[in-house]
């Protein structure tokens, strides 16, 4: 928490619940930041609050660490961004702004990781991630299936492969290892699905355009 000036303030009194969630969001964020695990002080002074407080809500630092994981992966937001796209936008526009919100989470996602040394998601680690990504990998296929309703006849293939290979796309274009640094727009993205990488033929000598 920073004021005008840039120092840091000290966050108000909150409930155990709302603290908690708080000192969740401040550890997300001095994660991102310094790019490596912080000390509690640097989470304290994130959050505002005096070190001690994290201990009086989390057990230890670890725990709170597990807490960050656990709400990092969680879907329900991202969910609700994808739902408030525009239906009446056209089909491009529509991709652009669900790829736009995939790939936030998933370059968000990608800097928490790499923070905190993880070398999966905690789905491969943890039982009870794994079932519960299990159900939200369908309802993200859903969901981009709403997105492209309606318009399955402007695709050369069927909208199941269009999702395939938006994702894909979306993931490795996203990625900073996969793209070696050079991660792809969300406009890049869409366009080259629906558009390919193919030059326009040239028109017929003595032919125009209409």
């Amino acid at each position: 928490m920073h004021a005008a000036n840039g120092s840091r303030t000290r966050a108000p009194h909150l409930p155990q619940d709302e603290r908690r969630a708080a000192l969740i969001d401040a550890t997300r964020d001095a994660l991102l930041e310094y790019g490596a695990v912080p000390t509690t002080k640097q989470i304290a002074q994130h959050a505002g609050v005096a070190e001690g407080t994290i201990f009086r809500v989390f057990e230890s630092k670890e725990a709170l660490l597990d807490a960050v994981v656990r709400e990092s992966f969680v879907t329900g937001e991202l969910f609700d961004r994808i739902d408030a796209i525009e239906p009446g936008l056209p089909l491009r526009e529509r991709l652009y702004a669900f790829v736009e919100i995939v790939q936030n989470r998933f370059q968000h996602i990608f800097g928490l990781m790499a923070a905190l040394g993880m070398v999966s998601p905690p789905h491969v680690q943890d039982e009870d991630s794994r079932l519960r990504v299990q159900e939200e990998g369908p309802a993200l296929v859903e969901r981009l299936a709403g997105v492209i309703a309606g318009d399955a006849d402007q695709l050369s293939v069927p909208p199941q492969e269009a999702i395939h290979l938006l994702r894909l796309l979306t993931f490795s274009g996203s990625h900073p290892h996969i793209s070696h640094g050079h991660v792809l727009s969300p406009r890049t993205i869409v366009d080259v699905l629906l558009d390919g990488i193919s030059a326009p033929a040239a028109p017929a000598a003595g032919r125009t355009i209409p």
